[in-house]
């Protein structure tokens, strides 16, 4: 560590700030770069990890986020993911109880702020990588190339590929892991130190390291690669071992290259590096048709991937230039340990290409872009060309970051963005057509769903879809088709089970529909939806008692269940069942004591029960909740009637027949009133 080494700076046209100053101008574009996703919306996966996990929630225990997975399933479930990140959803919690709900400007200014803290931090780390560890008389830590490191730590703030990690709330999964990664980097370096009296060795800091990457695997599992990349520096940089040396010693034999589409996407990866122009969401489902013969052109970029990578770790291993065996294996080292964990070598993960898993290979790519940059310095007469090229490169690069966190800040335009990108990927065709169908708009939602299903004959969930938008237009026999060839397909798919018995149901085969919901039940036991239509089914067929079980088995599965607690109100209202009724009411209202539609349905129950005054109270509460409801006015009228308000009567229902014209029984009921009304006026006047 104490020899002098060639400075990397030298060599390089570039700013020389003050290292507080250096850190404040990448903060400051790091910054500007996302500052525009701070109030995009939830989008995508932030649906499923946010807004769907119950692990956020106050009212879960604060230790099940140990045993459940980055989506809020138990870990032992066979649908479990299997990613356990319980911290990142600690932060998510935090930032959902501090927020006071879901309000995604909170979280997204936390991503922000993380890459932010990253790109400052990554000056300390490239001045390690670059410029060497090595210390002053007094101990302290020397950088010896701050041109170097502000050059690398910029490249790395401003790369496009990293939009989905910060635009994407989910991508703070990444972002904490780099962050406790760095630290964990850093914190051993400091456990090494130099001073007059020689080298000294620090085992707390060596422990430091070692928690701080606990932490970084807790927040997502590529974090235990940095034990991999600190025994590489700590060989290297530290006990200054020759790797050529050391792996002539132990490899004995070959091993084969993996498939060949698996090499392919790793190209893809690097490209992504090189040129982070044509970014995508999602890469999956034929977005990247497989090479399925050695003619394929695409091969070339196969062959291209591993004539660098052989060139760069010949260069690595066997140049004569300690200094450039140094830098050259560290930025291999960054570039390729933490891509690891998804490159299928090892374990079959669940996507080809993920824009995300690349926030950490790129301090790699920054390295070698960098060191790469010094040496054609040297070479250079007009070094400053180089210089504002490579500026050009910083600042197409802020536009594009800028510009993609933009088409991240919703889903429609995050989800059209791919449509150009990836126009043979299946499930981009599905999540446009979801969420136009969200949007109330059907018509335009079945053409994607349909090119969903041309692309990828087996996407089930697309199939399931399509086939609820044709049961809602009618479209019963299509639908039925879809959802018996989607179960076919995915026995165990639930959801297209019910949706099965529901169209069945309309179709009038009770018997099949009873037997579809059954086995959705059978596949996903807790199921409150399937129940609430199982009990619809039987109060179609009159039995009761059957219908009221499976509602109340729809609310004690989901206590909040609205629909099954009115069905089962109005049903023991309509068979005389009042006090039962009434009973029920009460019980679902103490439990969502802010639902019109159950203090409408009580109220209707207590004035049959000639309770007109708690009935009057809980209809005026409901009608203030939900003014415009047409049946809340013409019911209360109604009980006015009874109760012999005769002008209140007639005042409700005229806003009643105002808002609904064609009200069923209240335009008979006004008229009633009316000539009564005549009738008492005449007796008055005689």
């Amino acid at each position: 560590m104490a020899q002098t080494e060639p400075n990397l700076d030298h060599d390089i046209s570039w700013f020389l700030l003050p290292s507080y100053w250096a850190k404040m101008v990448v903060a400051l574009i790091s910054f500007l770069c996302f500052a525009n996703s701070y109030d995009g919306d939830f989008v995508f996966d932030d649906s499923e990890a946010i807004i769907n996990n119950k692990d956020l929630r106050a009212e879960t225990p604060l230790g099940d986020l140990w045993y459940h997975d980055f989506w809020g399933s138990k870990l032992s479930s066979n649908t479990s993911h299997k990613s356990y990140r319980p911290l990142t959803v600690l932060t998510f919690r935090i930032n959902y109880l501090l927020a006071g709900g879901f309000y995604p400007v909170g979280f997204h200014v936390i991503n922000i702020i993380l890459h932010c803290t990253i790109s400052v931090l990554m000056i300390d780390v490239f001045s390690i990588l670059l410029g060497g560890l090595q210390f002053s008389n007094k101990g302290r830590r020397l950088n010896l190339a701050p041109k170097s490191s502000l050059l690398a730590a910029l490249l790395f703030a401003v790369h496009p590929v990293h939009t989905e990690c910060v635009a994407g709330i989910v991508g703070r999964a990444d972002l904490l892991c780099a962050l406790f990664f760095l630290l964990s980097f850093l914190g051993y370096c400091k456990a090494f130190r130099e001073n007059k009296e020689g080298h000294t060795f620090s085992i707390l800091w060596v422990l430091v390291s070692v928690i701080l990457g606990a932490i970084a695997m807790l927040c997502k599992e590529q974090g235990i690669t940095i034990l991999g990349l600190n025994a590489v520096f700590d060989a290297l940089v530290i006990n200054k071992i020759n790797l050529l040396e050391l792996i002539q010693k132990l490899l004995h034999k070959d091993k084969l290259l993996e498939a060949i589409n698996y090499n392919y996407y790793y190209s893809l990866n690097a490209w992504l590096l090189l040129c982070p122009w044509w970014l995508c969401f999602d890469w999956s489902m034929g977005c990247i048709p497989l090479i399925k013969s050695v003619s394929d052109w695409r091969i070339i970029a196969l062959a291209a991937l591993w004539f660098c990578l052989i060139g760069l770790i010949c260069q690595a291993l066997c140049s004569e230039d300690s200094h450039k065996r140094r830098i050259l294996t560290l930025g291999l080292g960054f570039l390729i340990i933490p891509f690891l964990p998804a490159s299928n070598l090892f374990f079959r993960v669940g996507f080809v290409i993920a824009e995300r898993v690349i926030y950490l290979p790129s301090i790699g790519y920054c390295i070698l872009f960098t060191y790469g940059f010094s040496l054609l310095s040297k070479q250079a007469k007009k070094k400053k060309i180089l210089a504002v090229a490579v500026l050009g490169i910083l600042l197409i690069n802020v536009m594009r970051c800028t510009f993609r966190s933009s088409q991240w800040r919703s889903e429609e335009q995050l989800f059209r963005s791919a449509l150009s990108v990836c126009p043979l990927n299946a499930k981009v065709h599905y999540n446009v057509g979801k969420n136009l169908a969200d949007k109330g708009n059907q018509s335009a939602a079945i053409k994607y769903y349909r090119e969903a299903v041309r692309l990828n004959p087996k996407y089930v969930h697309a199939m399931n879809n399509l086939g609820n938008i044709l049961k809602e237009r009618n479209e019963l026999h299509e639908a039925e088709e879809l959802l018996s060839l989607a179960v076919q397909i995915q026995p165990d798919f639930a959801a297209a089970w019910m949706n099965l018995g529901i169209v069945q149901n309309s179709l009038r085969r009770f018997e099949e529909a009873e037997q579809s919901y059954w086995t959705a039940i059978k596949h996903r036991k807790k199921y409150p939806d399937c129940y609430y239509n199982l009990g619809r089914l039987y109060a179609d067929l009159n039995r009761h008692i059957d219908a009221l079980n499976a509602w109340r088995n729809a609310t004690v599965l989901k206590p909040e269940h609205s629909l099954a607690w009115n069905n089962m109100i109005i049903l023991l209202d309509n068979t005389g069942n009042l006090a039962q009724a009434e009973a029920v009411g009460r019980e679902a209202l103490e439990l969502i004591p802010n639902d019109h539609s159950l203090m409408f349905s009580l109220a209707n129950v207590l004035g049959k029960s000639q309770k007109y005054k708690e009935s009057e109270a809980l209809f005026l509460k409901a009608i203030k909740a939900n003014p415009n409801a047409a049946s809340y006015h013409g019911n209360l009228a109604v009980l006015y009637h009874r109760w012999g308000n005769l002008d209140l009567a007639k005042k409700h229902y005229e806003v009643s027949l105002k808002l609904d014209p064609m009200a069923p029984g209240t335009k008979e009921n006004y008229n009633l009133l009316r000539r009564k009304l005549e009738q008492l006026q005449k007796k008055g006047s005689a």
